[in-house]
């Protein structure tokens, strides 16, 4: 005798009913699942760069845009809700809206972060066509005040040798690319934010940081960059990664977003006041 899982014993005459009866279940629950329909396999980054593509090809409105975000995944969530990979976990995408949807058109935004990518994939991306890249700062209607850059972190994973080097040359590679393409822009480059990893950040993040902040007080930059530190924002009172504005130790949360948000907006307002 077979438990049919329906409150019944099946068996004898009745076991090839019961058993059309539990495969029909099956089919009717094969139908909700994306797991049983065929899809073709597109990565992530291959479709935000074509969202991106897109949306520089088509906008009416990238004229009104005031601020442009460009990095990877961490610039990438601002724009993301509930993360597509982890249940319960959520990123920037509410506080986006508040802030850089519309509301205040000095603050419009437009987001080119795309998850995964090293300091090179994005300079892929901004290089002109003409050289190369995918020309994704080449819009003509696309004149921002401000270029919102944070790139780098990913560099730390099988890095080049010295990591510290190899990052902070992307990150000044990215810069000048840039103001190449916006020379009317001005640049705010942000510090990379800590980890969660203590060693990364002795030997790599804050080494950087420092490095990136030198840059930037050049004197022949002056009229064209800014520097962010958001490192303090997001360590408390030992040093520490503040965990609960992370997910996951690098990518912020919610909470995370929004300490991000009040920073930038701030910084915002008082270099447009001593412009």
């Amino acid at each position: 005798m077979v438990y049919s899982g329906r409150g019944a014993l099946c068996g004898g005459a009745v076991l090839a009913a019961c058993a059309a009866l539990m495969l029909s279940g099956s089919i009717a629950n094969a139908a909700s699942f994306q797991s049983a329909k065929s899809a073709a396999r597109v990565e992530y980054w291959q479709k935000r760069e074509a969202d991106i593509a897109n949306m520089m090809a088509t906008s009416k409105t990238l004229s009104a845009v005031r601020l442009v975000f460009l990095g990877d995944s961490i610039t990438d969530f601002w724009t993301l809700g509930e993360d597509p990979w982890v249940r319960g976990q959520w990123h920037g995408a509410s506080v986006w809206a508040e802030s850089f949807g519309g509301r205040d058109p000095a603050n419009l935004a437009i987001n080119l972060g795309v998850s995964g990518d090293r300091t090179e994939h994005i300079l892929h991306r901004i290089l002109p066509e003409a050289q190369g890249g995918l020309g994704e700062l080449d819009a003509p209607a696309l004149q921002p005040d401000y270029v919102i850059l944070l790139a780098g972190i990913n560099n730390s994973w099988a890095p080049e040798d010295p990591a510290a080097d190899s990052i902070y040359e992307g990150v000044v590679a990215l810069v000048e690319a840039v103001h190449a393409r916006k020379p009317h822009a001005r640049i705010v480059l942000q510090s990379l934010l800590p980890t969660n990893s203590e060693d990364k950040n002795r030997d790599v993040v804050r080494p950087v940081n420092a490095r990136l902040l030198a840059f930037t007080k050049d004197a022949s930059r002056a009229g064209w960059i800014r520097f962010l530190n958001l490192y303090p924002s997001f360590v408390d009172a030992s040093g520490q990664q503040i965990v609960s504005d992370f997910n996951d130790g690098l990518h912020p949360s919610t909470a995370g977003y929004r300490t991000w948000r009040d920073r930038l907006v701030t910084f915002l307002a008082k270099d447009r006041a001593e412009r």
